[in-house]
């Protein structure tokens, strides 16, 4: 059967992606955030996955304020990356896997979660920038990104949002999808997005360091407390962008210690840990989590 082996949390951060496009990387100023990316660049080469399922949010690319699916899943054969008003990024498209997603998209709904099935859709800086910090950078001309991977798109945008709570259930869902799928396949699932930060308002520019290192404390060692944490922690704590770490609980509820009746000694082991602040306005935390031997 498939299966996952590990779960990736990142930020997403547009700037991070114009960084790598424009060659800065090396710059005083960005040169400490890629450096902790670099374990991360060679991780991914020793445990190539076959598939990545990655949970991102759309950023008024795909979808409009016309329709806004709470929770969709790319069953497209191939994804090409969004023109988000310059241009789109110069790296490669993105395959797809429809067998995959089209089966996990088959037994989640069974499991009585709605998703949004979307056969076409072009994927923004919330896809590939994770894909670029984990996999390098990429000849759009040449080169191909490593493995196939499903797009999950969360709406943290216009709210209502999800809670993290219902996250972090469909994350456990999402487990029993991939486990129900008859062929060997190595999937990793990855939650970007976040950490702390405010795009506008007063508050613009809010960074929580802090509590942002908190919640990875508790994003390690207890998902399931994390995942009652209200909104208004979020917004309050993390500032109105910081909603989108509602998505890391996706991921991190797929791992093992998570699933209905897990066993002691289950925990994920942490293969990496990398936070970062400023980068533009945002602060970036990185995590790796690997699946715990049974």
């Amino acid at each position: 059967m498939a299966r996952i082996t590990a779960s990736v949390f990142t930020s997403h951060v547009p700037a991070v992606g114009a960084a790598m496009d424009l060659g800065k990387t090396q710059e005083p100023y960005w040169q400490p955030l890629f450096a902790g990316y670099e374990f991360s660049k060679q991780w991914m080469k020793d445990n190539k996955p076959d598939v990545v399922f990655l949970v991102f949010n759309d950023h008024a690319t795909a979808f409009s304020m016309d329709m806004i699916p709470t929770f969709a899943i790319g069953t497209a054969a191939e994804y090409s990356p969004a023109d988000e008003g310059w241009g789109p990024r110069p790296v490669p498209k993105v395959a797809g896997h429809p067998e995959l997603a089209s089966h996990i998209a088959q037994s989640v709904i069974q499991q009585d979660f709605d998703l949004t099935l979307v056969n076409k859709m072009d994927v923004d800086h919330g896809l590939t920038v994770p894909l670029s910090l984990m996999c390098g950078e990429k000849d759009p001309h040449k080169d191909a990104w490593p493995c196939p991977v499903i797009p999950f798109a969360v709406n943290v945008v216009q709210y209502p949002a999800p809670s993290g709570q219902r996250c972090f259930n469909l994350g456990r869902a999402i487990r029993r999808a991939v486990e129900s799928y008859d062929e060997d396949l190595n999937v990793h699932i990855w939650g970007t997005g976040g950490m702390s930060h405010q795009l506008q308002g007063a508050r613009a520019g809010l960074i929580n360091a802090d509590w942002d290192n908190k919640f990875l404390d508790r994003l390690i060692a207890e998902p399931a407390e994390l995942a009652k944490v209200p909104h208004i922690e979020y917004v309050r704590e993390a500032g109105s962008e910081g909603i989108e770490l509602v998505m890391w609980l996706i991921a991190r509820g797929a791992m093992a210690d998570c699933a209905d009746g897990a066993p002691a000694g289950l925990q994920p082991r942490v293969a990496h840990r990398f936070f970062h602040v400023p980068a533009s306005n945002t602060a970036v935390g990185h995590l790796i989590l690997e699946e715990a031997a049974r």
